[in-house]
């Protein structure tokens, strides 16, 4: 399936790090927090100005991102899952 955002969409892919308590139980899945991390898979043109101008995206496809885990609509695709969010969703992208 070929999955193309529109305007400010991101599509990412999440995730999920192996947790660990300070001892080093690994916790089950689950324990497991949302995935808070994930990988730009594709991203949509940008969002129009006033004027129709298109305002290019910050992240790029391949980034690594950081965004709240309650944001971004989830789905599955292909048996993945799959988060998109608007640009504004993200909070940093990790380098």
């Amino acid at each position: 399936m070929n999955i193309k955002p529109i305007s400010d969409h991101i599509l990412i892919e999440p995730i999920k790090e192996e947790e660990k308590t300070k001892t080093g139980i690994l916790l089950p899945d689950t324990a497991e927090k949302e995935p808070e991390q994930g990988r730009v898979v594709a991203v949509g043109p940008g969002k129009k100005d006033k004027k129709g101008n298109i305002i290019p995206l910050e992240v790029k496809v391949g980034d690594k991102v950081l965004f709240r885990s309650f944001d971004p609509h989830r789905f599955k695709a292909d048996g993945k899952e799959y988060l998109i969010a608007k640009e504004e969703e993200i909070l940093a992208i990790i380098e």
